[in-house]
């Protein structure tokens, strides 16, 4: 169980709430697309062979794989970025705790542990359709490159933001084998929100960047002009979500849930400022954890009682 617990820590499990919430969404909406469950004959598109007398088991394992698949890709992406930065790690004092740095974790498991990950992702695609397990490869290419950018662009940011958007996405894929615009509107909202977060929480290691030569909007441009920058990104999320709001038909509850988001939104600017930092992990864990999971209970809910 300490074994267990210094690998949940490494890749920081409980993050896993800022994304699920909105894979959750990808998923209900295969299921459920404008009040029409996505199914040809009586049955869904599975890629498992299942008869018309058993749409709920598959529906059931294709949600346990979706988990899968979440779970595991997050878990690599970021492993692999302790790994990369374990020897940025062991220099910033508000890093030098983590398990790689501690000598809790050799960098050679952790390697391991990624390695392990990407082949249950690619493993559990296999069996949810063709078109997931085609675009695995690009799915992992993505998640794993974020961990490079931070060496060469202050746009790293928007990589991490692309990565965790490919949640919602996924999981409508993953039901549908088929690409719509309803889901891309989430995605593109969760690109933008993320990035907008994460911005707020490089606040924290602009110095340690700036000594590093390592690449921030924040140690590009500055706290106040970052700040500004997160700001944009979040108006734009908050119109993503608008936008799929009406163009999905939703009710009054995805409405209730759009007020939420927004309203944690402003709250982590709210009490974030370029000369007070100290309530930044209350904007990057709380708000942002309330956004997700108040956010994707009501999409959902509303998709299917609203």
């Amino acid at each position: 169980m300490s074994t267990v617990k210094n690998y949940l820590s490494l890749v920081k499990f409980s993050h896993t709430i800022f994304a699920l919430p909105f894979a959750l969404i990808g998923f209900a909406l295969g299921l459920n697309f404008d009040g029409r469950p996505v199914v040809d004959s009586g049955v869904p598109h599975f890629a498992l062979p299942i008869g018309p007398s058993q749409p709920i088991v598959a529906i059931i394992t294709k949600f346990i794989l979706v988990l899968v698949c979440m779970v595991t890709a997050r878990s690599a992406a970021m492993a692999f970025n302790r790994y990369l930065d374990r020897s940025f790690d062991a220099k910033n004092p508000r890093t030098a705790i983590r398990e790689i740095p501690k000598g809790i974790i050799s960098p050679n498991s952790a390697l391991r542990f990624v390695i392990l990950n990407c082949l249950i992702f690619v493993t559990a695609t296999f069996f949810i359709n063709h078109i997931c397990f085609y675009l695995s490869p690009v799915a992992l290419f993505v998640i794993l490159f974020y961990s490079y950018t931070k060496r060469f662009t202050p746009l790293c940011h928007l990589v991490l933001g692309l990565g965790l958007s490919l949640a919602p996405i996924g999981a409508y894929l993953a039901v549908t084998g088929r690409f719509d615009w309803l889901p891309l509107f989430f995605s593109f909202a969760v690109i933008c929100w993320v990035s907008g977060f994460d911005i707020i929480y490089a606040l924290q290691d602009i110095d340690f960047d700036k000594s590093q030569q390592l690449y921030s909007i924040p140690s590009v441009v500055g706290k106040k002009r970052a700040l500004v920058i997160s700001t944009l990104l979040h108006v734009v999320s908050a119109a993503c979500v608008i936008t799929a709001g009406v163009y999905g038909h939703f009710h009054w509850i995805y409405w209730v849930g759009i007020a939420v988001f927004i309203g944690m939104l402003y709250y982590q600017h709210s009490i974030v400022s370029p000369t007070d930092l100290s309530k930044v992990n209350i904007a990057f864990m709380t708000a942002n954890g309330v956004a997700s999971v108040v956010f994707g209970v009501l999409v959902i809910a509303d998709l299917f009682v609203g």
